[in-house]
């Protein structure tokens, strides 16, 4: 019998998918100083927790840095703990910072402090602080996922309302309006009574001529300082790349305009994949992949996805159509990392070949089996048992998981075993993991090849309980180990 450290946790005991953490920036005119707001988005389950009694905390280290080329003009260091909770949570923050005229680029530097490897940098394009009292100014726009009245004191709190930043300037399926908040400057002292402020979503594509697919105009009275805050239905907007561009205007004149990009994922809605006008997939990871390639990163998807999703990608699969694989391909990574598709795609294929390689019996791709779908799915288990040597017994692992947030259980277990004695040819027989195989007879289909007296019980059909025996561990592994 062997327990623990097989080659498949020695392969890869390293492999990890890394942090996300979305960062993104606006700046504002203020009353007695322009300021920048920079939004932190934590993504949970890509960092390590502690237990805090009963629950468990994520814990990071947040650096910022105000750069105007290699000079340091400002920085902040900080502590950020995420919520208290039995399952990994996703939490925000905001910062406000003071900053003078002139050109800058922002550094944020994140450590997980439970896990010191787990790293991650984000660095800004040059931006300015630029406002003055001279003209009709704006500052940038806001994206967001939701907006709610509140009256908590909290920096996420403008005008009565709690404003939820959006991560990674993405829409996903579930969001069906876009809301965007910005503030514009100075109109009361430049615009004779009233002036317009008009809004498009246009394709961010280059391979089809940029055309607005979403338009609208609201009318405001001048002001000092005039906020913006506005929904846009974008549940019939396909798939894609996006610019949204917010104008002001006097009459016909252009007083001030600003635009920012977003993603929007929404397999409700299919992209014309024949044109590919909805996604620019030129220079992406996925533009220098062959089929046979994509087919490959395709199928290892399969454990990560849902039986309707799984449908959909085998229908695609069937037709092997390269923009189609290519469509979904970056789809999805592009919604798992909208920032860096590539590196997150990157990451998991590493392991995707590592289990491949380490299951592969001959029939399919060793992610294919049950153990390496298993494993794509969940992640690597805690502790595992290997058992070749019980005579009465075709050989089987039973794989443990202390938590497995997926259900909100922990001590989950999965067992594995080999009727044919086959080279690598494990089945999942049973596990207590909630929506997988739980299979009451696993015991006597186990031992198969006990004598009938040691099964316990006259219906074999039913029953589940054997007699002890010197070389009949299974039960007691799986249910006290």
């Amino acid at each position: 019998m062997r327990i623990l450290l097989t080659a498949l946790f020695l392969l890869l005991v390293g492999a990890s998918f890394g942090m996300d953490i979305s960062v993104s920036y606006a700046t504002f005119k203020g009353e007695q100083s322009d300021y920048v707001e920079v939004y932190l988005y934590a993504v949970g389950s890509t960092l390590e927790r502690k237990a805090v009694g009963e629950v468990f905390q994520s814990n990071i280290e947040v650096t910022i840095l105000f750069k105007q080329g290699e000079e340091i003009l400002q920085f902040d260091k900080y502590l950020l703990n995420g919520p208290e909770s039995a399952e990994p949570t996703d939490f925000i923050d905001l910062k406000r910072y003071g900053l003078a005229p002139g050109a800058y680029k922002i550094e944020v530097q994140v450590i997980d402090q439970n896990n010191l490897e787990n790293t991650g940098t984000f660095t800004s394009d040059l931006f300015k602080i630029a406002y003055t009292d001279n003209t009709v100014c704006q500052s940038d726009i806001q994206l967001l996922t939701s907006v709610k009245a509140s009256k908590e004191d909290s920096p996420f709190v403008k005008n009565g309302f709690f404003f939820e930043p959006t991560p990674f300037n993405f829409y996903n399926k579930n969001l069906t309006t876009l809301f965007f908040y910005s503030e514009v400057y100075n109109t009361i002292d430049h615009v004779n009574d009233a002036f317009v402020v008009s809004y498009a979503i246009s394709s961010d594509s280059k391979l089809s001529a940029s055309k607005e697919i979403v338009i609208g105009h609201k009318t405001k009275k001048k002001a000092k300082t005039s906020v913006l805050m506005m929904p846009i239905d974008i549940a019939k907007l396909a798939s894609g790349n996006y610019i949204l561009k917010v104008s002001v205007k006097d009459g016909d004149k252009v007083l001030s305009s600003k635009a920012v990009s977003f993603q929007r994922l929404n397999p409700y809605i299919e992209p014309d994949f024949d044109q590919a006008d909805n996604f620019d997939l030129e220079s992406t990871f996925v533009d220098d992949l062959s089929v046979d390639e994509l087919i490959y990163g395709l199928r290892a998807l399969m454990p990560k996805i849902s039986s309707t999703d799984a449908k959909i990608l085998n229908n695609i699969l069937s037709t092997a159509d390269p923009v189609k694989m290519r469509t979904r391909l970056f789809s999805y990574w592009a919604n798992r990392d909208p920032n860096k598709p590539k590196a997150a795609y990157d990451k998991y294929m590493e392991v995707a070949k590592a289990v491949d390689n380490q299951f592969n019996s001959g029939f399919g791709h060793g992610f294919e089996s049950d153990r390496g779908f298993i494993f794509l799915k969940y992640g690597r288990p805690t502790n595992m048992i290997s058992v070749t040597d019980e005579p009465e017994s075709a050989p089987y692992e039973i794989w443990f998981y202390d938590q497995f947030p997926f259900t909100g259980q922990s001590d989950v277990k999965f067992l594995f075993y080999n009727p044919s004695y086959a080279a690598g040819q494990y089945e999942l027989l049973h596990s207590n993991a909630r929506g997988e195989v739980d299979n009451p007879q696993w015991l006597v289909q186990l031992y198969k090849n006990l004598d009938p007296s040691d099964i316990v019980g006259k219906d074999y059909q039913t029953t589940n309980e054997i007699n002890e025996g010197n070389n009949r561990n299974a039960a007691r592994y799986f249910n006290d180990f």
